[in-house]
């Protein structure tokens, strides 16, 4: 890897304050300039300001190459996904749920079974259970969401910043023409920063292949997900041919059912990416993010992406000054 991307995960895993974000993102634009390119930082207003870092033009580019930068909050519990197994995805996101009301709810008897007695049945007991319970719910939500960072983020999404990062910065001039790469905001706020940038670049939202790295460095199994639309098209065996097995590693380009919850949702022509393991039981899963044990990187992961990125925007531009003649 470039010392670049050595130092952004040796140095620069938590993006999630203002300060933090901020901190990182002078430090890419440096990177970015340095390497030739121009980034322009575009700020959008929504529930949760966004910072998006992008380098090229949006709105003549024919391919972006995308990840989010910011960081969560460490959690006691990961967020497991298998993204070709709908039944187990639902089945964990039905267990957490429960577990969380079950300790507000726990919570909240305590407390009001404590505080009557103390008042001897009185309805301010009542209501000072009433209210401890709001205020553990209100907590756990905004704990989600703005709670203490993840020291540890090689997975989520580190991992997506150095790829994006290890190919802009090797990338062949001859073949940066027509790519634009962005670095998205507060996808761990729901995608805000790709939804604000979605609605300002409608060439991108309605034209652009959008290739999204969330999440590519722990598990030997390669996948991406393209949408309908893109399932319809010849880009699938472009990515095919473009990105190729290595190793122990896999590389799958998922036509039938798969779904892959990430920024490239806000596009039309939108592939995400991500690294899995495999389970006789689960299937293709992914975990430890969203918690201290998010500490794997495997730097095959990101050559092979980058590796094949690059081949992928090679064969496009041939087929596109082949189809000119």
């Amino acid at each position: 890897m470039t010392s670049a991307s050595r130092e952004v995960l040796e140095n620069r895993q938590i993006r999630k304050n203002k300060q933090q974000k901020e901190d990182f993102r002078s430090w890419l634009c440096e990177q970015l300039r340095e390497a030739g390119y121009n980034p322009q930082i575009e700020k959008h207003r929504s529930l949760y300001t966004s910072h998006n870092v992008v380098a090229g033009d949006p709105e003549k580019a024919k391919v972006l190459l995308t990840a989010h930068y910011d960081t969560c909050a460490v959690l006691p519990f990961p967020n497991f996904i298998t993204p070709r197994s709908l039944f187990w995805y639902l089945a964990y996101q039905f267990l957490i749920t429960f577990l969380f009301f079950a300790v507000v709810f726990a919570i909240t008897f305590g407390v009001t079974f404590a505080a009557v007695w103390l008042t001897d049945g009185s309805d301010v007991g009542e209501l000072i259970g009433f209210i401890t319970g709001y205020a553990v719910l209100i907590f756990g939500l905004w704990w989600m969401f703005d709670g203490k960072a993840n020291r540890h983020t090689v997975n989520d999404n580190t991992s997506g910043v150095i790829t994006l990062l290890e190919i802009a910065l090797t990338l062949p001039e001859e073949l940066r023409d027509g790519v634009c790469f962005v670095w998205f905001d507060n996808e761990e706020r729901g995608l805000l920063g790709s939804s604000s940038f979605a609605a300002k670049h409608k060439h991108a939202k309605k034209n652009a292949l959008v290739i999204n790295f969330d999440c590519v460095s722990d598990g030997d199994f390669l996948h991406f997900f393209p949408g309908k639309r893109v399932k319809k098209t010849d880009v699938p065996q472009l990515l095919t041919e473009s990105y190729l097995a290595a190793g122990e590693k896999t590389v799958e380009v998922v036509q039938g059912f798969g779904f892959y919850p990430s920024d490239q949702a806000q596009f039309r022509h939108g592939v995400g990416v991500c690294a899995l393991k495999k389970s006789p039981v689960f299937g293709y899963y992914m975990d430890r993010i969203h918690t201290g044990r998010d500490t794997v990187l495997e730097e095959d992961n990101i050559a092979l992406l980058r590796s094949g990125t690059v081949r992928l925007l090679r064969t496009m531009k041939e087929k596109e000054e082949l189809h000119a003649k």
